[in-house]
This record gives C-alpha cells, structure tokens and sequence, in this order.
C-alpha cells in the first residue's frame, strides 16, 4: 500500500524542521554560544520553536500514517496533514516574532491539537465499527 500523502506531509514537516533547527544554528554561531541557552532569551525562544515542533510533530505525523494505512480517504488525509503542517508553522512564527504574536501561536496550537484529536476519535471509531 502507497503512503504517498503522508510521505508528502512528512517531507514538508522535515523541511520545517530543518528551517527551525538552521535558526538556533546559526544565531549560536553569530553569538558564539555552544552549549545551552546562556540565558538569551533570542535563543531560547528559537530552541523553544525548535523544540516544540519535534515534540508535536512526530505523534501527528504517526497518527496520518496510520490513518492512511487504515484506508482513510484522500481528502480527509490532505486535511489532516494540512492542518498539522500549518500549525506547525503558525505556532513557530507566532511564538519567535519579537514580540511573540500570540493569535498566531494559540491558533497553531489550535490546529495541531484539533488534528491530533479528531484523527484519534477517526481511528478509535474505525477500529471499534
């Protein structure tokens, strides 16, 4: 069976993370900072958008394969990783603006929790019906 959506979403996920992990980079070499945070609220606050995007990112992603596999429709599939994708980056733009645009980040969370939930309850009623 093809994986193709999620492989898309994956993907798009992964460039997003690479964008995020090339911020705390670069502002540590610009600032000559190894290890931890030294207190720099400007690199804390890129870690932190790093961060939460590898701890939301990979059960949403987990959560379209399995719906995939399971035989959800395309439609359903695109939506889901499109809400994903999009609260990801909502929530890492809103929450690394100086100062942080809060809309933004509540709505990124918004949509990577929506996308979480309804794919869960999506799942629980196909196996139990």
């Amino acid at each position: 069976m093809s994986v193709a959506v999620t492989a898309l979403y994956t993907a798009c996920m992964a460039l997003l993370f690479l964008i995020l992990s090339a911020r705390v980079i670069l502002y540590r070499r610009a600032n000559r900072i190894s290890l931890g945070d030294v207190g720099d609220k400007a690199l804390i606050k890129r870690m932190r958008a790093q961060a939460n995007c590898g701890e939301y990112a990979p059960i949403g992603l987990m959560l379209l394969l399995v719906s995939e596999l399971s035989g959800a429709p395309a439609l359903a599939l695109h939506l889901m990783g499109m809400t994903l994708l999009a609260g990801r980056f909502l929530h890492a733009v809103g929450f690394s603006a100086t100062p942080q645009k809060m809309i933004l980040r509540q709505l990124g969370m918004a949509m990577t929790l929506a996308m979480i939930l309804f794919s869960a309850l999506g799942l629980i009623g196909h196996a139990l019906f």
